[in-house]
């Protein structure tokens, strides 16, 4: 059975809602942590550098490990600061892509493989970010944003490299504590920024199945060789994670910066 986004959107609604009655008062707002603010402030800055980024387009090469599936190709990624993203991979055996677009009244995405048969992406999915790959606008949404609560986990080793490890969640004002509750699991970023530089070299958070919001699969998306494009810092390649294993690896030949860019470009079907 198919499912559309604003459906899947309804039903999760419902299932917040449904937590609402009887519940006792909420306890009073959270508000992020200075150091955790800080850090990453100084990490939008030394992205952006000396400019204000409002688009990007990456292009370069790809390879998909998914099972037994082992394919390499093109790949072409696209995000807008609004809230908007998509990745678009061409394979010998077929295209495949994915659409997220928070910028409309209701948010959507969707994904497609070779068939080229669209499938919505539930709308538990959508609650942390559609440029997962762009790691500037995912940060510079939780600073824009007051709904987002931003705490300092603390100094680490991740992969190797020296990091300051950075969570931010978003919270809403409801007498449902199991709704807030979850609302907060279901938006969880956890960023690892370079304790030299404060880059991003990682971004993690948990994806859902369909049809079930509490079954977490988590998600890891490292970001290395970083190259100054028009006086930003942009990482090259992008590798993600999917359960602790390798299923994306992209290498950007070019890098394209406020192109002007619209929200019509990410319109899902």
């Amino acid at each position: 059975m198919k499912f559309s986004a604003k459906l899947l959107s309804t039903c999760l609604s419902i299932f917040l809602a449904t937590f609402a009655a009887a519940q006792p008062p909420s306890p009073p707002a959270q508000t992020s942590d200075p150091t955790a603010t800080t850090l990453l402030s100084k990490s939008l800055a030394a992205l952006n550098g000396n400019i204000l980024v409002s688009d990007v387009t990456l292009s370069g090469t790809a390879r998909r490990i998914v099972g037994s599936d082992d394919e390499s190709g093109t790949g072409v990624f696209k995000a807008i600061a609004s809230g908007a993203g998509r990745m678009d991979l061409s394979f010998s055996a077929g295209p495949r892509s994915e659409i997220q677009n928070l910028t409309a009244d209701t948010p959507a995405g969707s994904w497609s493989g070779p068939d080229a048969v669209s499938h919505a992406i539930a709308y538990h999915n959508l609650l942390t970010d559609p440029a997962w790959f762009f790691p500037a606008f995912a940060i510079a949404r939780r600073l824009s944003n007051s709904s987002y609560v931003a705490t300092y986990v603390g100094h680490e080793t991740h992969n190797g490299q020296a990091v300051e490890h950075v969570s931010a969640l978003q919270v809403i004002s409801t007498r449902s504590a199991s709704g807030a509750l979850l609302l907060k699991h279901l938006s969880q970023v956890d960023f690892f920024l370079d304790s030299t530089t404060l880059l991003p070299s990682a971004i993690s958070f948990n994806i859902h199945a369909d049809n079930n919001a509490l079954l977490d699969i988590p998600v890891e998306v490292r970001f290395s060789d970083y190259r100054p494009v028009s006086g930003a810092q942009v990482p090259f390649r992008v590798q993600k994670l999917l359960n602790n294993g390798l299923v994306l690896d992209f290498q950007a030949d070019s890098v394209t910066l406020n192109s002007g860019m619209s929200p019509s470009q990410f319109t899902v079907q």
